[in-house]
């Protein structure tokens, strides 16, 4: 089983999935990845190794549980721009990531050290070890931008006008070659931003083909023409997908076996031209998770 993971949505299934499965690897996008002050920080795949070791933050889908952020305020005092809060022990899984990279590891090497170090036994993949980043085409102010994800969505928190979206460098980029070895038939691409969590997976060509040869199930992250949480509906609208269950189907048409929706949202299965489940998406408890993934794989 393989299941594409972007940082909020899917990390919950996850939760659900663990619960159920022995055995899964998750793949997960690198696109938001930047360095701050020297330090690499990898947000989506901190949170997946979060999740699966249950240390993360349910509260903000980001960082431990329980930290604390002296080095943050302290960072801030002395005047550093640090735009990400990051916590204490977050932090250091982020400086052990950073310290292996400049040694010379891989990405996906570094990860490896760090799951076998917390505890995880599901295997955690980045999407590429190449550097792939996703960038948001802004109007601002009558000007075309393009800005890093993190400029958008947090230091701008999301308030401008998106043109477009794009994923430099991934023409270039290969998955690891971890990805080349892996013996998969069933994909699940989970309750995430599509645009910016799952298409930067899929902007890799040698993931998109192998992905098209297997069954693929996806979970919408809308209820109705609202996304469960993040800029989903303006970035799905840049990119001239409908904001809505139907745009999740028509982003992902070329491969896609099962569409699992809202049951609010039953009455768009007759505009999505593959199999559509229809079921309470909402994870808000253990119980919820544990559901919908043990309905997941029913339908698998």
């Amino acid at each position: 089983m393989l299941i594409l993971s972007g940082g909020t949505g899917t990390p919950k299934l996850l939760q659900g999935l663990k619960e159920l499965l022995d055995n899964f690897t998750v793949l997960v996008n690198t696109g938001e990845d930047l360095w701050l002050n020297n330090l690499y920080v990898s947000p989506d795949v901190d949170t997946v190794l979060y999740t699966l070791s249950d240390l993360i933050n349910e509260e903000t889908w980001y960082g431990v549980r329980g930290d604390t952020f002296y080095t943050h305020e302290q960072l801030k005092k002395l005047g550093v721009d640090e735009f990400l809060r990051i916590g204490d022990k977050d932090r250091a899984l982020k400086i052990q990531k950073t310290l292996l990279l400049n040694r010379g590891y891989k990405l996906s090497e570094a990860i490896e050290v760090q799951r076998k170090a917390l505890g995880v036994k599901y295997k955690v993949l980045p999407m590429t070890d190449d550097r792939v980043e996703t960038k948001i085409l802004a109007n601002i102010d009558g000007r075309k931008e393009l800005l890093k994800f993190h400029d958008f969505w947090i230091k701008r928190k999301g308030e401008v006008e998106v043109l477009d979206v794009i994923y430099e460098n991934s023409l270039y980029a290969k998955p690891p070659e971890e990805f080349y070895k892996l013996s998969f038939d069933k994909v699940i691409i989970g309750p995430s931003n599509p645009i910016t969590s799952i298409f930067p997976i899929l902007s890799i060509e040698d993931i998109k083909k192998e992905i098209m040869k297997k069954k693929v199930l996806a979970v919408s992250p809308f209820i109705g023409s609202s996304p469960i949480s993040g800029p989903a509906g303006k970035l799905m609208k840049a990119k001239g997908y409908e904001s809505s269950a139907v745009g999740v189907y028509q982003c992902y048409k070329d491969f896609l076996d099962i569409l699992v929706i809202d049951e609010k949202d039953k009455e768009l299965a007759r505009e999505i031209e593959c199999e559509v489940y229809t079921t309470n998406i909402l994870m808000k408890s253990l119980e919820d998770k544990i559901r919908l993934a043990k309905e997941i794989l029913e339908l698998l």
